[in-house]
């Protein structure tokens, strides 16, 4: 949307995501990350921290539930989302004002740990536990949907030779 101020941030999570439910039964996962800024100061010849930034992050629907289950406390993460701001009076009647972020992407940081990558049911939205409605996922295996195997390219297969195609079309997937 124009306008929007979409920032990303590297940060480490402050506490475990807290997955809620609206009235209407749409997830929203809320957590806090922290990111601090590392210089190295030459005289003292070490590496030192700066202010920490604290933001409070929402996430919505599926991937709220996906936060949830994936991440905890002290796990680095990126996150990319649109800046809010927000004023309110406190209890002692003080005007405050918060800076939040709706999430749209989030994942972990791989830069120091793995992580292995589930996909979810088709069709995403609301999932409802021990129900499937889920439809085979064409890109879910390593063979064509013609079942011959894949020739070149990634796969590390063995090369047909070009006269054949290798098993692949020129017209487009749509």
């Amino acid at each position: 949307m124009p306008g929007e101020t979409v920032i990303t941030i590297v940060g480490n999570l402050v506490d475990d995501p807290e997955l809620r439910f609206t009235p209407a039964g749409v997830a929203v996962a809320k957590f806090r990350i922290a990111s601090t800024p590392r210089v190295f100061d030459k005289q003292a010849n070490e590496w030192k921290d700066g202010d920490s930034l604290f933001l409070t992050c929402s996430v919505w629907r599926q991937a709220a539930e996906n936060v949830a289950e994936s991440l905890a406390r002290g796990v680095r993460v990126i996150v990319q989302g649109r800046l809010k701001q927000r004023s309110y009076e406190d209890g002692q009647g003080v005007k405050r004002t918060v800076y939040e972020l709706d999430v749209d992407e989030v994942g972990p940081s791989l830069a120091r740990a793995t992580a292995k990558v589930e996909k979810n049911p088709a069709g995403g939205g609301q999932r409802k536990p021990g129900v499937s409605n889920e439809t085979p996922d064409p890109w879910a295996t390593s063979q064509p949907a013609n079942g011959q195997p894949q020739g070149g390219g990634w796969g590390g297969g063995q090369q047909q030779p070009a006269t054949q195609g290798a098993g692949y079309s020129d017209e487009p997937p749509f």
